[in-house]
């Protein structure tokens, strides 16, 4: 499961990103709004932990912008403020859940738990490209109606193709969403580019991760006779 923290505090932000990590999601953290944004609008998350006084853009605003462009993931809010007000606003504008600071993170995970068994959808976050299909859940890709299954870097590669599907990409671009910036991994792209490639041809004879000389690759289907 993948969870976003949009936090402004950088102790609460890391306790939270550990703590969860701990417990076997995967994590994502933006220390304010406008980066919180970015990250909505460029992953597919299983929830959001929405803060709502965040610097940049503020968490309700956050939540109106999202869910105005149509983006459903659950969102729990966690917020130091007692007021109501604040509480039925962001309900309104389409939170699942609240929790008030300070909260045990005990009580976090329970209501994650409840929040992810309420709006799981088996093939919600599927990502798909002509015969190509990606699931999350189980790190499945098909091609047709054969499939095989990836590692976590070639499933992150895969993910980010197929959000970008017919673009053109570049090798850090691809580094900085698999390895998130942790040291300079554009060499490995290479490799990991061939590994996907011998995966998707042991599937189907066209191509689709084409290379592009002097700006990195592309995914957009190819027949094997071009």
């Amino acid at each position: 499961m993948r969870v976003l923290i949009v936090e402004d505090e950088e102790k609460v932000a890391n306790f939270l990103s550990r703590g969860l990590e701990e417990e076997g999601y995967s994590v994502d953290v933006a220390y304010d709004g406008r980066a919180g944004l970015k990250f909505i609008k460029e992953n597919a998350y299983d929830l959001v932990l929405l803060d709502l006084m965040l610097p940049e853009i503020d968490g309700l605003e956050v939540l109106r912008r999202m869910r105005s462009e149509g983006i459903d993931f659950p969102v729990l809010i966690t917020t130091a403020k007692n007021s109501k007000e604040d509480v039925v606003k962001g309900l309104d504008l389409g939170s699942d859940d609240y929790l008030t600071k300070p909260f045990s993170f005990e009580e976090l995970l329970a209501r994650m738990r409840a929040l992810l068994r309420r709006s799981k959808k088996p093939d919600s976050h599927i990502l798909e490209y002509r015969q190509i299909a990606l699931n999350p859940y189980n790190r499945t890709l098909t091609v047709g109606s054969k499939e095989i299954e990836l590692t976590d870097k070639e499933f992150l590669m895969m993910e980010y193709f197929l959000k970008n599907s017919e673009k053109k990409v570049s090798r850090k671009d691809i580094a900085d969403y698999v390895w998130q910036n942790k040291s300079d991994t554009t060499n490995i792209v290479d490799v990991y580019i061939n590994f996907l490639r011998k995966k998707i041809e042991s599937l189907t004879p066209k191509k689709y991760i084409q290379s592009i000389r002097g700006v990195g690759y592309i995914l957009k289907e190819e027949d094997e006779k071009n």
